[in-house]
């Protein structure tokens, strides 16, 4: 092993560049994105992704560039862009793709390319092996190596950051996972782990969050027969949590570019060899449907009498897809806006952490700049558990409905608060 190798960040966004940050510590890191516009924030000390400080970018000795020419004479390429879905829900690998085409047009012999992204088990071997020994005009195996090493990242997570989680390595060849797990074990309290084969590392990363996917699954369904019987599953929860045993896991909407994601990527795998993926398809079905059932719900603790509701106006607060990250990939609070206007209600948005640009472009949503813009709203809807909303007083919610408006509390932020009386309240 080059003791020494100079290394490549494929995509710079929630993995690449916190990765690229702690490898920079210890090699000649070179960070690469195609959004030009990424590399200019970067490099003023700006990720707008929140998981990497300004004064650290500043201080970093990573090399940043959106021009792939600066990618030759690399010894390892890191690849970790996006892998989401189509609208059907199949296994979208154009960014993956290009990515080895990138690569593949400047690497030099002997390169190792690992592998990040989220696929399913056989991906790296057979699609982005020839696609690269296409693209570069060597033989994988021989020319060039492969290895995976599957990203562990939970945006918003100070604590199982790149630099003390374990790295799970594998390599095409004995030789190529000793030396990741060299590179990768070097920048991590956490160690580094060697997988059998590269399938097996790509299988380990898929059902991790297939797990945590279908765990959530079954609390949001209990969490609608809870709802049926006039109970809270938050309260339902707490109390069982009390067994030394039972896993933590909450109801709500489950977005984001992984738990929303990985688990038609294993769906499709099996399916691709003629199974059918029974729980994991049922989990998904589950999840997704909890947008419209949440809607429904609050819209039946609005209702009055067999007569039709008139427009109503909705604050929701929270966009993004988890608590008190920008993150907006993925996020199942616009299938929930989307349905309360089904009916003709009136859907304001405010998310302090959200990009207003992007919530623009993407969702076609013009977010509050404020909640001081808005007040008498009929109902006010806590989607997102970000700080700013869990530390207002019963006052601040007060003052944003009308009188004996609905305060209705999807993540059980607000439970024990005490409220102003012509406030109404309910809790999933």
């Amino acid at each position: 092993m080059n003791t020494s190798p100079k290394i490549a960040i494929i995509g710079l966004g929630y993995v690449g560049l916190p990765l690229a940050v702690a490898l920079s510590r210890r090699y000649q890191v070179t960070g690469f994105d195609i959004d030009s516009r990424r590399i200019e924030e970067i490099g003023s000390g700006h990720d707008r992704t929140g998981e990497v400080e300004g004064s650290i970018l500043r201080s970093v000795t990573t090399s940043f560039t959106a021009e792939s020419k600066n990618l030759a004479g690399i010894d390892i390429y890191m690849v970790t862009v996006p892998t989401p879905v189509t609208a059907d829900n199949l296994p979208d690998l154009s960014t993956i793709q290009a990515a080895c085409r990138t690569v593949g047009a400047v690497m030099a012999k002997g390169a190792t390319v690992v592998f990040e992204s989220t696929v399913y088990p056989g991906v790296t071997e057979d699609i982005c092996g020839p696609l690269l020994a296409e693209a570069s005009g060597m033989v994988c195996g021989q020319d060039f190596f492969l290895g995976y090493s599957p990203e562990r990242i939970n945006p918003g997570d100070r604590e199982h950051t790149v630099d003390r989680i374990t790295k799970v390595v594998a390599g095409q060849t004995p030789a190529v996972a000793k030396m990741l797990a060299e590179v990768y074990g070097s920048i991590t309290s956490g160690g580094a782990f060697i997988a059998r084969d590269i399938k097996t590392a790509e299988a380990s990363k898929v059902i991790e969050n297939a797990q945590r996917d279908i765990n959530i699954a079954f609390v949001n369904e209990i969490a609608t027969i809870f709802t049926a019987l006039g109970l809270s599953v938050h309260d339902v929860l707490e109390a069982s949590g009390t067994k030394w045993n039972f896993l933590n896991f909450k109801p709500g909407l489950v977005g984001g570019h992984c738990i929303g994601v990985d688990p038609f990527y294993l769906a499709h795998c099996a399916q691709q060899m003629g199974l059918n993926p029974n729980v994991i398809l049922a989990g998904r079905k589950v999840n997704d449907s909890m947008a419209g059932f949440t809607a429904e719900e609050i819209l039946r603790q609005l209702a009055s009498g067999d007569s039709p509701e008139p427009a109503l106006r909705f604050l929701i607060l929270g966009l993004t897809f988890k608590e008190d990250v920008p993150d907006l990939r993925n996020t199942k609070v616009v299938d929930l806006a989307a349905r309360l206007r089904q009916d003709g209600h009136q859907v304001d948005i405010h998310d302090p952490m959200a990009d207003p640009a992007e919530a623009s472009a993407h969702y076609g949503i013009e977010l509050l700049t404020s909640l001081s813009e808005g007040g008498g709203y009929d109902c006010v809807v806590g989607a997102v558990s970000h700080s700013a909303y869990a530390n207002l007083t019963g006052e601040a919610l007060a003052h944003l409905l009308k009188p004996s408006g609905l305060l209705a509390d999807i993540k059980g932020m607000w439970r024990g608060m005490e409220l102003p009386a012509d406030v109404r309240y309910w809790q999933l």
